[in-house]
């Protein structure tokens, strides 16, 4: 019974563990987003404390964007003239973002090779692409 007991309690200890692995913690992303980026880019320590606070910040001024596009799309417009609003709405928050990227870009130029910043495009994508996968493999799991 004792055996029963102590295998109930194990048993039971994993799940909730494994359930806790599944929840969203934008620090842990964020950390494995930089340590990703690190390695596919090649980055050096020195590299990556020039890079990260201009990085991080890009990365929030395109959070409020895409902020902004996700209350555009919770609610369908009603008629014709409200949906042209939202499109136009969003078509310029598009143009907001590509500029911002632009002009994150050219700051990130300035502290690291320009090379380097065609890597870490890269793998920021990558890095995406691989945990969206992750993600939707988690999903079909349930």
């Amino acid at each position: 019974m004792k055996k029963l007991i102590t295998l109930s309690l194990l048993l039971m200890m994993t799940i909730m563990m494994s359930a806790q692995d599944k929840r969203f913690s934008p620090e842990k992303f964020e950390a494995d987003l930089k340590d990703f980026i690190m390695k596919e880019a090649s980055l050096t320590p020195q590299e990556a404390d020039k890079l990260f606070p201009v990085f991080r910040e890009m990365r929030e001024k395109q959070r409020g964007i895409y902020d902004k596009m996700r209350k555009l799309s919770m609610n369908k417009p009603s008629g014709d003239d409200a949906c042209k609003q939202v499109i136009l709405e969003y078509d310029k928050l598009n143009l907001e973002l590509g500029e911002l990227d632009a002009t994150y870009h050219k700051k990130m130029m300035k502290v690291i090779a320009p090379s380097k910043v065609y890597e870490v495009m890269k793998a920021e994508k990558r890095f995406h692409r691989q945990m969206m996968k992750g993600w939707q493999r988690r999903g079909r799991q349930r």
